[in-house]
């Protein structure tokens, strides 16, 4: 096995490559294994990598980072690859801690653009160890892909299972379990995971810098049109279209959107959702 304590570029006669010539921060943590052949990690030159250990397993793994190009808390990520399976982070991700993420048997693990990832999340497509089936012998847990839309908020203690598509711009809260798709600009909360409310849409700036009795968005605060969107039946739908970009429009004089009466009851759900 060989591991990498730095971020540079690599290729070694069992194929592996490391594709990256950025500067890493000060302080930035760094390691990368390959037991394999064939695998490929590729970084964005200007990806804010804090924290990453990336393992590939098997044969053949990639791991894709994109750039950040905007302020965020930075990339924390633990990878594990297995053969013939990829992952891959789209731009301006941003991870409170280390996010730790399995790809295997050819399974694949998509992040959109935008994202937000609180404290302690896993996306996971398989479940570390194999179960049979007595009778006939057969695996009854085979890895299967996942895909987040972008602009998705991932609350602290959120675990993805395989199978899973996560549409854009949706909320996952504290603690919640994801076994089945979740549309897109929804809420979704417990273990499985259901939604609790559509038609949502969520913003970065932090609740704790806020007046109180603001119903909309704040004054001076902007909204990301791009992923205000009413919820489909779809779980791939409220993604941005090819070519569009995230237009700022100004919140002033929007109107405030009337409270259900599960409000409450969200609100404690959602609490310990990370910024």
């Amino acid at each position: 096995m060989q591991q990498l304590f730095e971020l540079k570029p690599y290729a070694d006669d069992r194929g592996n490559v490391v594709v990256y010539g950025g500067q890493l921060e000060p302080g930035a943590k760094v390691r990368v294994s390959f037991r394999g052949s064939g695998n490929v990690l590729k970084i964005a030159d200007t990806a804010k990598v804090v924290d990453l250990a990336a393992e590939f397993a098997g044969d053949n793994g990639r791991i894709d980072i994109s750039e950040t190009s905007k302020p965020r808390t930075g990339l924390r990520l633990n990878i594990r690859v297995g053969h013939e399976s990829s992952v891959a982070i789209g731009a301006n991700v941003g991870c409170e801690t280390r996010m730790f993420v399995s790809a295997s048997e050819g399974a694949s693990v998509v992040v959109g653009e935008d994202c937000m990832i609180a404290t302690g999340v896993e996306l996971r497509t398989d479940d570390s160890h194999a179960i049979y089936d007595v009778r006939s012998r057969k695996r009854v847990n085979p890895a299967r892909s996942i895909t987040i839309g972008e602009h998705v908020w991932l609350g602290k203690s959120v675990v993805v299972m395989g199978g899973v598509t996560i549409g854009s711009g949706s909320v996952v809260g504290f603690r919640s379990i994801v076994t089945r798709d979740i549309p897109n600009n929804c809420v979704a909360v417990g273990a499985p995971t259901r939604v609790v409310r559509r038609n949502v849409a969520w913003e970065r700036p932090v609740l704790a810098y806020r007046a109180p009795n603001v119903s909309g968005l704040a004054p001076g605060e902007v909204r990301t049109a791009r992923y205000w969107k009413l919820t489909s039946t779809d779980p791939s739908a409220g993604q941005p279209e090819p070519g569009t970009r995230a237009d700022q429009v100004s919140g002033q004089g929007s109107a405030a959107r009337e409270r259900p009466r599960a409000f409450t009851w969200i609100r404690h759900k959602l609490r310990g959702l990370a910024r």
